[in-house]
């Protein structure tokens, strides 16, 4: 059985409320209703969870190696682009992730089209809106 973790981080809270013009109206607890609907269906776990603070981030990613987890679904927001911290800890879990933006980075502001974390991923889908969420969780299901 595949174990997702679901991780997303700072500002990500605010979904539906921040910018809704960029990122949209649905909120995370409702995009995290619908990958856990997913999940069921494609009969894995999934635990979600969602952090401000740097260091409880990269506290989850951690405990991820330990305790069944099998794949991570990462939304890193801003730390994309900040977080070496981040970036270490994923590639010290021995478990492939997959990156999501919900905007297209790359039509952003340059400080945006970087990001630390995406050499190591399995796949990183940006600027699919909250879509992104359910196709990266396919594909750490192995349902490509």
């Amino acid at each position: 059985m595949h174990r997702i973790l679901l991780l997303n981080g700072p500002n990500l809270n605010m979904l539906g409320r921040r910018e809704p013009e960029r990122y949209g109206s649905e909120t995370l607890d409702a995009v995290v209703a619908r990958c856990s609907e997913l999940a069921d269906a494609l009969g894995a776990e999934l635990d979600a969870f969602q952090s401000n603070h740097e260091g409880a981030l990269v506290d989850r990613i951690h405990a991820a190696a330990d305790d069944g987890t099998t794949a991570i679904v990462i939304n890193a927001g801003a730390y994309t682009h900040t977080s070496i911290a981040l970036r270490d800890a994923l590639a010290a879990v021995p478990l492939p992730y997959y990156e999501v933006h919900i905007s297209n980075v790359h039509a952003r502001e340059s400080f945006r089209h970087a990001s630390l974390i995406a050499a190591g991923a399995a796949g990183v889908l940006v600027g699919l809106g909250t879509d992104g969420y359910l196709l990266a969780l396919r594909a750490a299901c192995g349902q490509t």
